[in-house]
């Protein structure tokens, strides 16, 4: 019999999806846009300062900016060349990231950020909603199992497995080394889970609790590709639900690709608005 991917709280058993109404949408949306946007993007980065509506992060080798609104900037092409100016003038920074969503005014945000010279990535869609719709009992296939890996003495190991799929999934991603930096820099509030068919890491992803708020997010998902369509991404995304719960978040949300959305969309989340990464590289 195949194990169950839960851990901690009863699952809800019930997970029926409905087209979600226009006012839930915004609600959500509201409610991601006042709690999830600027410091909030700051948790766990080592050190970060302010430009005006600006949060600018620096970690090892790259940046990060975040902001809750570019209303009442004067001059926001200044603004974007004093942000490329500033991560230039650190030697260190190899590149940083502008994170956009595509509510945000002005509309031309991206042309603008493109003409200083950073170059949009992959959309992104993202989704929120209440966690116990995700939280659900799902059957594993045979042989494979779910586990929280971080708080565990062989972590170090475990990671590093972890870290090794996931960049192979994507063909890029953080170290074992900059997972574990940035587990202990959260202390807790951030949960790295697994799923491991024999001692083999199958699907992998992390659960990040946003201090201050009833949110937490999903991150880093990523599966196999020979172990897709057995789902196992669903089961590890309702055992990092179910922990949410525990410790006490009612809201998920998730920056998915084409892969994970139609999942999480069946679960419940509602896509709230998409998100392009602007990057500038030396």
């Amino acid at each position: 019999m195949a194990e169950k991917a839960l851990a901690g709280p009863a699952p809800v058993r019930d997970a029926r999806v409905m087209q979600p109404a226009v006012d839930q949408r915004s609600s959500l949306l509201a409610a991601y846009d006042e709690q999830l946007r600027g410091a909030a993007e700051m948790q766990g980065v080592p050190s970060w300062d302010r430009d005006g509506p600006l949060y600018r992060g620096v970690l090892a080798r790259e940046g990060f900016v975040s902001y809750r609104s570019l209303a009442g900037v004067a001059d926001l092409d200044a603004l974007i060349e004093r942000t490329v100016g500033y991560f230039a003038g650190l030697g260190r920074i190899e590149q940083f990231e502008w994170k956009t969503r595509g509510h945000d005014r002005p509309t031309d945000l991206g042309a603008r950020l493109q003409r200083a010279g950073l170059v949009p990535e992959d959309v992104e869609t993202v989704m929120v909603g209440e966690a116990v719709r995700l939280a659900v009992e799902v059957p594993l296939p045979a042989g494979v199992r779910i586990r929280r890996i971080d708080q565990l003495p062989e972590r170090a190991a475990a990671v590093a497995a972890a870290s090794r799929m996931q960049r192979a999934v994507f063909g890029t991603g953080p170290s074992s080394t900059e997972l574990l930096a940035r587990l202990d820099r959260m202390d807790g509030a951030e949960q790295f889970w697994v799923a491991e068919a024999g001692d083999r890491v199958v699907c992998a992803g992390r659960l990040v609790r946003v201090a201050g708020t009833a949110f937490a997010g999903l991150w880093g998902g990523a599966t196999d590709p020979a172990w897709r369509g057995r789902g196992i991404y669903r089961a590890l995304t309702a055992a990092r639900a179910a922990a949410a719960i525990e410790g006490g978040v009612r809201y998920l949300h998730s920056d998915c690709t084409a892969l994970s959305r139609p999942i999480l969309q069946r679960s419940g989340l509602v896509a709230v608005t998409t998100t392009t990464p602007y990057r500038w590289r030396r």
